[in-house]
């Protein structure tokens, strides 16, 4: 199956989004800001209207996009905790915010995830992890403390522009360190005791995880196992 026929189908049955998430994008195109492929924001608004969380968190606002999609499947009491370091993306994700009619719904957070996340008390029902790759693993432990049992853990860009299921010496030399991280990070979703995950192949891959009790999993597999 062609991979990028199946996206560009995927994407046309996607419904038109509104001017601003329109002009949005347009701009991310133009000037090369990462932001979430419509059948991932398809995704993330599905799961966002399903688990109807009370308190999300984002790690990785860039100019505001896909917290905005969020906020079109949030419940009206729903809020959103949103954080961002880049400098020159920051003012034009707080005037979308405006321009959206979001700014009591957004809590937009400035600064390194890594010390903003530390100082956040939470629980946060839903995160959305969207930043820089190499990170993710770093940023996990603080992820986790904030996320409840019960939680669900998006995570965005795990496929590393398809590169992944190359070795790492196939991957270009200033690739290496993030191709090794983020292989790293699967391999811990995919084994901790406290999540179960998917990893769905669709956008640049995304990882769908839910907190539990330990013993709660090992009881799933042994009835499992039982059946």
């Amino acid at each position: 199956m062609d991979s990028e026929r199946l996206r560009v189908y995927l994407s046309s049955l996607e419904q038109t989004p509104s001017p601003l998430i329109q002009e949005i994008e347009a701009h991310a195109a133009a000037n090369f800001v990462p932001i979430i492929r419509r059948e991932t924001a398809a995704l993330l608004k599905t799961l966002v209207a399903m688990k109807q969380p009370k308190e999300i968190l984002e790690v990785g606002t860039a100019t505001g996009y896909s917290a905005l999609r969020m906020c079109e499947a949030l419940r009206k009491d729903g809020k959103i905790t949103t954080i961002e370091k880049y400098e020159k993306r920051i003012p034009i994700a707080r005037k979308n915010f405006q321009r959206a009619g979001e700014e009591d719904r957004i809590t937009f957070l400035t600064g390194d995830a890594a010390e903003v996340l530390k100082t956040l008390a939470g629980p946060y029902d839903f995160i959305f992890m969207d930043a820089a790759k190499g990170q993710y693993l770093s940023f996990l432990p603080e992820v986790l403390r904030l996320l409840p049992e019960g939680g669900v853990l998006l995570t965005d860009n795990v496929f590393q522009d398809g590169t992944l299921l190359e070795s790492r010496y196939a991957v270009c030399r200033r690739d290496r360190t993030i191709h090794a991280r983020l292989r790293d990070y699967l391999y811990e979703l995919k084994h901790r005791e406290d999540l179960l995950t998917s990893v769905v192949p669709i956008g640049d891959g995304v990882t769908v995880s839910v907190k539990i009790l330990p013993e709660k999993k090992g009881t799933s597999e042994e009835n499992h196992e039982e059946t």
